[in-house]
Formats: C-alpha cells, sequence, structure tokens
C-alpha cells in the first residue's frame, strides 16, 4: 500500500506545536490512507539557558515584550489554554520551567532511530506543557523517556555525549532553507505545506490534496497560529 510521508517541524516549548499535533491526529483519524509522521527539530530560542529565572513571570516577560499590559499577557494565555482545552489538552503556564530544548531534541531523534518517535515527543509536550517538567534537567528527561518506550542505557548514552547533535542542527538548517520561521510546520508528501496550527478539517482537506496531487509542485495551503523566536 501507498503511505503518505508527513514531516513536522516542531518544538517542545511551543504551545502551538502540541495543539497542532492534536489537531493532525483528529484529521488523520478520518483520513483512509495509510501515513508516516517524521518529527523535524526546530528550537525557537537555541540560545536559551538551562533554565530561565523564574522572575519575571511568564506573563510579565510577555507583557514587556509585545508592550502590553500584563493582564492583556494574561489574557492572550488564556485564550491559548482555552484552544489546548477544546483538544483535550491542560496547559498550565503557572507550573512552566523554561529553557532550553536542544537534548530533548536529540532524543526525540533516538526516538525516531528506535520507532518510539511519536510517543517519546507526546510525553515530552505534555510533561513541559501541562506538567512544569524541565526539558534541559537530564534526571527528567531520563525518566520521561524510558517511560515512553526508551532504552534507559540508550537515553543516558546520548545525553552524556553529542549523539544526534548534527541531526537535530540539520532539521534546522532545513528549516531556514525552507523559509520556516514559525512552528508547527507541516509538509505532507514532500510537496504541499501547511503552517500553523490549522483546524483539523483543514488540515484533512490538505491531506486529500495531497494525496491527490502527488508528484506536483511543492506550494503552501494556508497559514495560521504558529509560535516563533518573537513568541506564540
Amino acid at each position: 500500500m501507498a503511505q503518505m510521508r508527513i514531516d513536522v517541524w516542531s518544538d517542545i516549548a511551543c504551545p502551538w506545536c502540541y495543539v497542532g499535533k492534536r489537531r493532525l491526529e483528529r484529521a488523520l483519524e478520518e483520513f483512509p490512507h495509510d501515513v508516516q509522521v517524521v518529527w523535524h527539530s526546530f528550537e525557537l530560542d537555541p540560545s536559551a539557558p538551562k533554565e530561565l529565572d523564574a522572575s519575571p513571570s511568564l506573563v510579565e516577560r510577555l507583557a514587556r515584550k509585545y508592550g502590553i499590559s500584563v493582564e492583556q499577557a494574561r489574557q492572550n494565555n488564556q485564550r491559548l489554554c482555552d484552544a489546548a482545552r477544546s483538544e483535550g489538552l491542560a496547559f498550565d503556564f503557572d507550573r512552566l520551567r523554561s529553557g532550553n530544548t536542544f537534548d530533548a531534541h536529540r532524543l526525540i531523534h533516538l526516538a525516531h532511530a528506535r520507532g518510539r518517535q511519536d510517543p517519546v515527543k507526546e510525553r515530552l509536550l505534555k510533561a513541559y506543557l501541562e506538567e512544569g517538567a524541565l526539558m534541559s534537567d537530564h534526571p527528567t528527561l531520563i525518566s520521561l523517556a524510558v517511560a515512553a518506550g526508551l532504552p534507559e542505557n540508550e537515553v543516558t548514552d546520548v545525553l552524556a555525549s553529542d549523539q544526534f547533535a548534527d541531526e537535530v542542527r540539520a532539521d534546522e538548517a532545513q528549516a531556514h532553507a525552507l523559509g520556516i520561521n514559525g512552528v508547527p510546520f507541516f509538509v505532507l508528501d514532500r510537496r504541499l505545506a501547511v503552517s500553523g496550527a490549522q483546524p483539523p478539517q483543514l488540515l484533512l482537506s490538505a491531506l486529500h490534496r495531497a494525496w491527490a496531487e502527488r508528484g506536483t509542485e511543492p506550494e503552501t495551503v494556508a497559514e495560521g497560529a504558529v509560535c516563533g523566536p518573537d513568541g506564540c
């Protein structure tokens, strides 16, 4: 049976990426063809420290970044949480511990090599956005990755070395070459691009179109809510 490949660029520290993952899953429930989803690395802030200081708070940082009031920033976060809740997700920004996600991306590449990429990606997103886990903390990453089905010795070896660092950088170089500056970003069948956490029905329509037009020229069919270097 023919298979469609779906390449997705996203970051663990990206609320819209988790929403987009759920919406893609809902679309795929109605898509009658076999697919392979491949998750690619994209760091919203490659220069982030291991952990950002807890003060100022997330809403205070967002207010300063966008030149809005703290209350406006809080309302924006609430709208994002509401969108997540409609997809069965329970974001908890009060517990969020922001920091560097490079090592988490390396483990997602290990997971791809072991056929466990989706469950590892899912576990890390949930841990970061719902449980307040720090994605640069190695004991935390080991526990999460093992719970998602990776061998503990392999996870430990990767984190103790620079394994899969080149793969993460290659993903990010490819994103740059494709002009990706916000995530999630979906490429269907290596030819049809969809930007942002689009509604499931739009994603489903794009999937059908990509299947019907296999072999034609690449194009972008939709742009929507994304997270980028300047925020979500």
